[in-house]
């Protein structure tokens, strides 16, 4: 089998270096990168992708072999019917490592072709760090980084209003953009450098929040041989992602015009800061806020991946009550789009070649059932004047999820050292009377550092999780959950 390179690829289209794109992760490669090819293929965007590893071990080497060529296989559900296409990404020409080739790295930031900044440097890349300078080469964090990058770049044109840059992030953490501007300016207060620089940031640079939505198992590591074959290369950058994608990005009209994904038939969209808010809250409610509130009730009930629970007919059912009748109504919006929305999100879920186990969709449940089902529940409260069974149910099954027992398997539950140590005290507490697994629930719903509140507050809350934990113990997950359906 040949190797992927461009001399063994054919001919192949040239474009400047116009993106310098932080993060050579599958992610990236699956999502912003395939977006650059179809701008490149359908509105003449004529840009290609210099890629930075943010740390210093990572794939440039391996990137660099292949010339920056990769296939990208999109899997998974459109309009009811099985998808799965491949596709030759050619818009990467290369991956710098700024830790051994600085110059290069420099280089590549002041050339006066840079127009973008693309990043995803992990939920840990945008955050604060003690003790850089701007002579680091480089600085060790992505905001240092930053900010040196674009002083460089301020001082090489001469705070040109032209050669500002584009910052478009897309790590994992609400508003993110607006995080990495406020670290860069107070890194360059900290390096005092003058007031000519952050004016040059306010007027000619934007830095955009976004929100992001695909599924990118990445490399099929296990059946990358049936892959490479299907290509006929030696392929070992092969990224796997589902069909659907969206991307929601918080930018100015002017930034829209030069970066005009949403005119190349891509699922992205260019909105204010009200109105991102809304369509996060509405995902986090929707898609994160049915997973969340699934899992528990599914790895109790014997399920391990989120597609065989969709295909049990009382499991699936139970999730589309719980979205139809519990989450749904209780966002504010048009509830027609919000519906459809939520059956999108659900046939998703039936991905046959996506495997999502619930015990990696759990980790830190505890939080994430905070931020994203417990508002649901709190405006069900509100509008209804009562708890809904699903939700109850679902929060039970949380408690019971953390006893780390799935009837006589053991598995470990990850999630912060005082929620486990919370935990481990309950269950090891628990008597077995009913008196002690009402204690056992009033202490887990009155930890208001998770739950940013006291959950025994809530008419009627705590009686609903006792008496659904209670039926969980006695006839297991899954009978619990059939009594709930409608």
């Amino acid at each position: 089998m040949k190797p992927l390179n461009r001399a063994t690829a054919g001919d192949l289209p040239n474009y400047p270096e116009r993106i310098i794109q932080f993060g050579e992760g599958n992610f990236l490669r699956a999502f912003v990168d395939w977006m650059i090819q179809r701008m490149n293929q359908k509105v003449g965007f004529n840009s290609s992708v210099a890629i930075v590893q943010p740390i210093e071990q990572g794939l440039a080497d391996m990137i660099n072999k292949q010339d920056g060529l990769y296939h990208l296989f999109l899997e998974g559900m459109k309009d009811g019917a099985v998808v799965k296409e491949s596709e030759l990404i050619n818009c990467v020409t290369r991956c710098l490592n700024p830790y051994s080739q600085y110059a290069e790295y420099q280089q590549l930031f002041e050339s006066p072709d840079v127009r973008f900044v693309i990043s995803n440097t992990t939920e840990a890349g945008i955050q604060w760090a003690e003790g850089e300078s701007l002579d680091m080469e480089p600085q060790k964090s992505f905001p240092g980084k930053m900010t040196a990058l674009l002083y460089k770049r301020f001082q090489k044109f001469e705070a040109a209003a032209d050669k500002g840059l584009i910052v478009i992030c897309c790590e994992l953490i609400e508003n993110n953009g607006d995080k990495l501007k406020e670290y860069v300016l107070r890194h360059a207060a900290d390096w005092q450098l003058e007031a000519g620089f952050t004016e040059w940031l306010e007027n000619s640079c934007s830095f955009c929040s976004t929100l992001v939505d695909r599924i990118v198992p990445g490399f099929p590591r296990e059946t990358v041989k049936e892959y490479q074959a299907e290509v006929g290369f030696e392929d070992n950058l092969i990224v796997v992602g589902e069909y659907y994608h969206n991307w929601v990005i918080k930018a100015p009209d002017w930034v829209a015009k030069e970066f005009p994904a949403d005119q190349a038939g891509l699922t992205v969209s260019f909105v204010n800061e009200e109105e991102q808010r809304k369509i996060r809250d509405q995902k986090v409610r929707i898609l994160n806020g049915s997973h969340t509130g699934t899992m528990a009730v599914a790895y109790l009930s014997g399920f391990d991946t989120v597609r065989e629970s969709m295909e049990d007919e009382a499991l699936g059912k139970f999730v589309r009550q719980m979205l139809a009748q519990d989450i749904v109504p209780n966002i504010p919006g048009d509830q027609e789009y919000l519906q459809k929305f939520s059956e999108k999100i659900l046939e998703r879920f039936y991905n046959p070649f996506i495997r999502h186990p619930w015990l990696t969709i759990s980790l830190n449940s505890m939080s994430k059932w905070e931020t994203r089902v417990l508002p649901s529940l709190l405006d069900a409260r509100k509008n209804t004047g009562s708890i809904p069974p699903r939700l109850a149910l679902s929060l039970a099954a949380l408690l019971a999820f953390y006893r780390g027992k799935r009837n006589e398997e053991s598995y470990d539950c990850k999630d912060n050292a005082d929620i486990i140590e919370l935990y481990d005290k309950v269950w090891s507490g628990y008597d077995g009377s009913p008196q002690g697994l009402r204690q056992l629930v009033e202490t887990v719903l009155g930890y208001e550092k998770n739950w940013k509140m006291d959950l025994n507050a809530i008419d009627g809350l705590t009686d609903a999780v006792t008496e659904k934990l209670g039926r969980i113990l006695e006839i297991g997950a899954y009978e619990a959950m059939k009594e709930t359906l409608s």
